[in-house]
């Protein structure tokens, strides 16, 4: 799908909140096809983005993957 967005289930280190928000950014941004959003969309857009970050950080912490 987009291959700027890392895999962020490593066991090296754990995982940022903002490696979380950045991959869930790049999603919605693949997505919605809008870089910046106008400000018309934008609430709709940064609301997308706080949703899918939490779901992930949900994933991750699901997977025993360490959050820091």
């Amino acid at each position: 799908m987009c291959r700027s967005i890392q895999t962020l289930r490593r066991s090296d280190h754990p995982v940022e909140a903002t490696e979380v928000e950045a991959a869930a950014r790049q999603f919605v941004r693949k997505v919605s096809g809008y870089r910046q959003p106008s400000k018309k969309n934008e609430e709709a857009f940064e609301g997308a983005i706080l949703e899918i970050t939490e779901a992930s950080r949900r994933l991750l912490e699901a997977l025993g993957t360490p959050l820091a």
